[in-house]
């Protein structure tokens, strides 16, 4: 398992109908290298999108960038599956990392965690080509069955994304997470089964 050392590009077809600007983005996997651009750019999301993420800016914005090596998979010293970079030239502009569970009896499910695109490049098929790279190399791994995520609830924009790719909602959890003013999120919980 975890044989994730070569990212292939989505094939022509998945590209067709894609902006220019999905186009010029290389896909490929997180080093240990690359820590500093992918602390940047989680940074920077946390602190302008506080309701779309669990953890916080300010006590992430405290870490350092090598505590993120956990992230990265285990060729790569990590402990993830992988994490999955969009790069324009040389700057990281989005993000998704996949984990799994270790546990005998949980090992079949992968789940889905901090998927991000710079502000600047959203809406140009970044998002949906990391997905469907990450769908692909999921797909390879014979002991996966199911990915879940959740995202917060009425992000219209991620959900639609994700139920494209095939996730359907299977759960819903109010006030899952509380912003620094008070106000509650609700989450919405989805998977996606691997083997249909």
């Amino acid at each position: 398992m975890n044989d994730f050392n070569h990212v292939s590009e989505p094939s022509i077809d998945e590209a067709a109908g894609e902006s220019p600007a999905a186009t010029g983005v290389q896909l490929r996997l997180l080093t240990e290298h690359d820590l500093p651009a992918y602390k940047a750019l989680r940074d920077t999301m946390l602190a302008r999108h506080e309701h779309a993420f669990t953890s916080d800016a300010d006590t992430e914005r405290a870490r350092e960038a090598a505590s993120y090596r956990v992230r990265l998979h285990p060729q790569a010293g990590g402990k993830s599956l992988f994490t999955l970079g969009a790069w324009i030239d040389d700057t990281l502009v989005g993000v998704l990392t996949c984990e799994h569970e270790n546990r005998q009896k949980v090992r079949h499910l992968a789940h889905l965690i901090g998927m991000m695109v710079d502000d600047g490049h959203q809406g140009h098929g970044i998002g949906g080509r990391l997905l469907r790279q990450a769908l692909a190399l999921l797909r390879r791994e014979p002991l996966l069955e199911t990915l879940t995520l959740s995202v917060t609830a009425g992000n219209e924009a991620a959900i639609a994304l994700y139920r494209r790719v095939g996730f359907t909602r299977y759960g819903h959890l109010p006030r899952a997470i509380r912003l620094a003013d008070g106000r509650y999120c609700a989450k919405d919980l989805m998977s996606l089964d691997l083997r249909a």
